[in-house]
């Protein structure tokens, strides 16, 4: 592919709007997925592998403007951390040995049952951490080890499916939420990067290009998220708006509105 300096540009400001969306809600590696593969020009398989670039850059400069401005309370998490690395690791296993196209389709559903979860009493979203409450070890098991196991196969929505699990499960607020997601993404990732760049799977010039975005977009998301006082409530706007796009994108509604 006969690349241009728009095209880099391109992959740039989709990376910096990737960062921020994986930020404060999730699903970001939509656009840079996207970039990689319709701009960039890379197979399916290698653009999942580069996108982890992108990813760990990010998560890394998030993780530490989150501590810094004390939003990352890992403290009372380290067990579902835990327990979500290792179903990245079983994650990036079965990505390396089966095609995630299919999945897509489920996703595509997967998406419109995560709509109506998080409409359904909005105030739930806004609420405190619930220091007291802690997940019953069986149920923590069964819920964050498939949630590790989704970050690593494809990782694309995953941090929406982290924060119906960690708000409304686990009772934890919104945006300390999003500080321990971007921390186990990144403590997860830097092994799954590594996996897929021994496989040969990572473009690192492609990857690096998109992770120049996605760092200064982790840096504003992290910023806003910590000093703003209604971060909570534009996260969750945030997520309502991003899990409707790509409602509409992976389903083409505007073909079937003729728009």
């Amino acid at each position: 592919m006969d690349l241009q300096w728009y095209h880099f540009l391109l992959a740039i400001v989709g990376g910096l709007i990737a960062g921020i969306i994986n930020t404060l809600a999730g699903n970001g590696s939509a656009i840079t997925l996207t970039v990689l593969t319709e701009i960039l020009g890379l197979p399916p398989n290698m653009a999942n592998g580069t996108n982890r670039v992108g990813i760990t850059a990010q998560s890394a400069m998030s993780s530490y403007i989150f501590q810094k401005n004390g939003k990352l309370k890992i403290k009372n998490s380290w067990f579902y951390i835990v327990l979500i690395f290792i179903g990245a690791m079983l994650g990036v296993y079965v990505a390396l040995n089966v095609s995630n196209e299919q999945f897509k389709t489920v996703f595509s559903y997967l998406l419109l049952v995560m709509l109506v979860v998080i409409l359904i009493k909005p105030k739930r979203w806004l609420r405190e951490t619930d220091t007291d409450f802690k997940l019953h070890p069986a149920l923590a098991v069964l819920l964050m080890v498939p949630l590790g196991f989704y970050g690593g196969f494809i990782q694309m929505g995953m941090g929406v499916i982290f924060l119906i699990v960690f708000v409304l499960i686990a009772r934890y607020n919104i945006m300390e939420a999003n500080a321990v997601k971007i921390f186990v993404v990144f403590l997860y990732t830097v092994v799954v990067l590594g996996i897929f760049a021994y496989k040969g799977l990572v473009d690192w010039k492609m990857g690096a290009l998109v992770a120049v975005g996605q760092t200064a977009g982790g840096w504003l998301g992290a910023e806003f998220g910590s000093k703003y006082k209604d971060a909570d409530k534009w996260a969750y706007r945030l997520l309502v708006a991003i899990v409707l796009w790509a409602i509409w994108r992976l389903f083409d509604l505007s073909s079937f509105f003729n728009l």
